[in-house]
């Protein structure tokens, strides 16, 4: 059976389901992130606090992963991936009507459980039917929805928030999400490549072993932690800033700056091109450079400088998660689904850990402590990065330009 080649209906349908599907789950995933100063404000508790919202979530969602992605290799990968939107959807929709912080706190756990779903398994769904010279474009497309979905669930939540109240913004993100399943279930086609295979856990503990064994996916499992570290802690406390003096903007304003993922939408895809074309470890080191001149830019006072200071780290990070992400699937050249899992583990672990940590450091510093633990991220990863060009260069000799 042929794979599934770029300018194809099924690349089309393929990457048109894993756009909703990612759209779904990242709407659902960041909902609270545009709430925490509301929730500060309605449940009179500091930002660390309110940021568990999220973290707590993420953290649920990584430890979920790790056995989501075998599951998958009994039960198939589209079926998973359904169960995991919808049940996800409809948890949304239940987290309107919470009585007080701990039960919030409690269906996001749940959230983050059944969302594992699709993250876990897209990966290595993309990464058993496309063929391999159209996986970086394919893998752009998908984080691409990610991007969009993160994107348009804080610009509802934020203007929602302001018409109504933020019950009402989080039960309608999860009626949209809702709709975006019953898309992804009607578009995504059924694998043709997936071979089912019985659920053992000595064979998924001695699996994950050998992954983490492998230097050049431990390196790329650190750059995540730090990418997304990073990442989680600039958009989680950018709107205490923005709310407080001296910019004094409204929930649906600051909301609509969330736009600037749409230059996460191009760079995802562009980058993953390129780093078809170029290599991967130039790339990747270019996308942490621009995260890091980005996150220099918003120390500036003069809010639109601000602005593009966000959008341009915005830009790195969504091309640099584009490169890293990818390279797992050519890298592993075996039990994919585990080790897009240890991806994502690593991934999400750095949300909640950089996110929370981050807390800390804006009620002890403000703005310059968030961004001095976001440059101590990136700087990590630059460091890993690097690390990768004394390793063993990628297995598959169709892959030797990527090493260059």
């Amino acid at each position: 059976m042929s794979f599934i080649q770029k300018g194809t209906k099924a690349f089309l349908k393929t990457n048109a389901a894993l756009f909703f599907g990612g759209f779904s789950t990242f709407a659902i995933m960041y909902s609270t992130q545009p709430l925490l100063p509301e929730f500060s404000r309605e449940f009179h508790i500091t930002p660390s606090v309110a940021s568990l919202s999220l973290s707590m979530t993420t953290i649920a969602l990584a430890v979920s992963m790790l056995f989501v992605g075998s599951l998958s290799d009994v039960k198939g990968r589209k079926t998973l991936m359904i169960f995991s939107l919808i049940a996800a959807s409809l948890l949304a929709v239940l987290t309107a009507f919470v009585p007080n912080f701990h039960v919030l706190l409690i269906f996001r756990v749940l959230q983050g459980i059944v969302l594992a779903g699709l993250p876990a398994v897209a990966m290595a769904y993309l990464s058993e039917e496309i063929e391999s010279a159209s996986l970086g474009i394919a893998m752009g497309l998908y984080i691409s929805g990610n991007s969009v979905g993160g994107m348009s669930g804080r610009i509802i939540i934020g203007t929602l928030t302001d018409v109504f109240n933020w019950r009402v913004a989080l039960g309608s993100i999860g009626v949209l999400s809702f709709l975006a399943s019953l898309l992804f279930w009607y578009l995504l086609p059924e694998s043709k490549h997936f071979e089912p295979r019985p659920f053992e856990v000595r064979k998924l503990l001695k699996s994950m072993t050998n992954h983490l064994k492998n230097p050049v996916l431990l390196c790329l499992y650190g750059i995540s932690f730090f990418l997304m570290g990073s990442f989680v802690t600039l958009f989680n406390y950018i709107g205490y800033q923005l709310l407080a003096p001296p910019y004094l903007l409204s929930q649906t304003i600051v909301g609509w700056i969330f736009v600037v993922y749409i230059v996460g939408t191009f760079s995802s895809t562009w980058m993953g091109r390129f780093a078809d074309k170029h290599g991967r470890r130039k790339v990747l080191w270019v996308g942490l450079l621009i995260m890091a001149s980005g996150a220099g830019l918003t120390l500036s006072t003069p809010l639109i400088i601000k602005i593009i200071g966000i959008a341009i780290f915005t830009f790195g990070f969504f091309g640099s998660h584009s490169v890293a992400s990818s390279w797992v699937g050519y890298e592993a050249n075996h039990d994919k689904a585990q080790a897009s899992s240890l991806y994502l583990f690593f991934y999400y672990a750095g949300s909640s850990i950089g996110g929370t940590a981050g807390g800390t450091l804006w009620s002890a510093f403000g703005w310059v402590g968030v961004i001095g633990v976001i440059l101590a991220f990136l700087l990590f990863a630059l460091f890993l990065s690097i690390r990768l060009n004394s390793l063993a260069p990628a297995r598959d000799p169709d892959l030797g330009k990527l090493d260059q």
